[in-house]
């Protein structure tokens, strides 16, 4: 794959933002986009429910495994490398996914999106601190969450639309499209930003070394805990969004959009709010003003399922202003687990994401079914996960005070 000398982004802020939002925006839509066509897929290759659960599980598992990596070769090989190959295999393994005639193979394919769907992710959190000191590192963090965040909402009504007027085919056809579109805006506009004598040696030894260092830093691990559990509070409903909103909700299919555009709001303002804060306000006063919003919202949201049964007038909003929170404080939190080991960014964004896929698996694959048919199982799910990241920051602000104390 080709690439380019490095030198600084010279557009505006926005332009990069979106880019490196469409890059993040891959792994997303992979998941959202198909999930309305599960009845078509199961009914034309003849899957049980558990084998389609599996479709999800092999991709959400390979996406965890892969994101190990990513960041690490992009350290040794640069950032556009890593990128390029990794859209090319995700656009290929789509169209296997849309080619597949049992089972076994789209589970196999789905695997290999997986695989694949990571780079964009990991790599485009890199490339954002390479690009740009702390204040403007934040803002366009901010502006990537901003439309990152449109992918959750957009995506079903997408997938929705294509399995009902074409066939599930087409959902993967369009991802193939996504991801050769995307290589294309990749190779003509995003330069290479991490030079040559940067680099980390491709070897073993170093590389494990390098793991080592962040796996046994109780720093990293915290803020790594307290940037990537937490999503899961509000992820939690959008994997259960089937049972939380037909069941519990009594919405008919055409209405689920109305929760997808409230969360995409809550992320779309909290976003947009910190931003806003950058080089304004400490790092550590925002991450805890996130945290007391999520902590609150939590609270009132289960103690009104426990008192109420839920009504589609009020359930859906608690989960739009956790929304809000958790995206006020983590691009914040993301400079600061990037910023803790500066040769090794791509490296921690790796294990960053590595923590927060892990915890999405486990969320889709052990607790949304043991909770789904229940709003205050649900509530103090979603809670449960967000103290998990709360109780990592409190540690971590007590222990190492200096982080996060000057304003970026």
């Amino acid at each position: 794959m080709p690439t380019e000398t490095t030198h600084q982004w010279r557009g505006p802020l926005w332009a990069i933002a979106i880019l490196l939002a469409l890059l993040g925006m891959v792994g997303p839509f992979s998941i959202d986009t198909y999930l309305p066509a599960f009845p078509a897929i199961a009914g034309a290759l003849q899957a049980t429910p558990l084998q389609m659960q599996q479709t999800l599980s092999a991709y959400l598992f390979a996406f965890a495994f892969m994101t190990l990596f990513h960041g690490s070769l992009s350290d040794s090989l640069g950032r556009r490398p890593v990128v390029l190959w990794g859209l090319a295999l995700f656009a290929l393994s789509s169209a296997g996914c849309a080619l597949s005639q049992s089972i076994g193979q789209l589970v196999f394919f789905r695997a290999l999106q997986g695989l694949t769907a990571g780079a964009g992710i990991v790599v485009s959190r890199a490339v954002i601190r390479d690009l740009f000191p702390p204040t403007q590192a934040q803002r366009v963090m901010a502006q990537v969450t901003i439309f990152f965040g449109i992918a959750p909402a957009v995506a079903p009504i997408v997938g929705g639309w294509l399995s009902v007027h074409l066939n599930w085919h087409s959902v993967f056809w369009f991802l193939t499209l996504v991801g050769a579109l995307l290589w294309l805006a990749i190779w003509r506009l995003l330069p290479e930003t991490l030079p040559a004598a940067s680099r980390q040696p491709i070897a073993l030894v170093p590389l494990m070394r390098g793991y080592g260092q962040l796996l046994t830093s109780p720093r990293f691990v915290l803020l790594a805990l307290a940037s990537g559990v937490p999503f899961n509070g509000m992820f939690l409903y959008v994997l259960a969004a089937p049972a939380f909103l037909g069941e519990h909700l009594g919405l008919g299919p055409t209405q689920f959009y109305w929760f997808f555009m409230l969360n995409i709001s809550g992320i779309m303002a909290g976003a947009w709010v910190s931003g806003r804060l950058a080089g304004r306000l400490p790092p550590k006063r925002q991450i805890r003003h996130g945290f007391v919003i999520m902590l609150a919202v939590g609270l009132v949201n289960l103690a009104a399922n426990l008192l109420f049964t839920a009504h589609a007038s009020w359930a859906m909003l608690p989960i739009a202003v956790f929304s809000f929170g958790w995206a006020l404080m983590v691009p914040v939190v993301t400079l600061l687990v990037l910023d803790l080991y500066p040769a090794r960014r791509g490296m921690a964004s790796s294990l960053q994401a590595f923590v927060g896929s892990s915890a999405n698996g486990l969320v889709a694959g052990v607790v949304a079914p043991l909770v789904m048919h229940s709003t205050v199982l649900l509530a103090l799910a979603s809670l449960l996960m967000m103290c998990v990241g709360l109780a990592s920051w409190i540690y971590l602000h007590h222990h190492w005070p200096e982080i996060g104390r000057k304003t970026m």
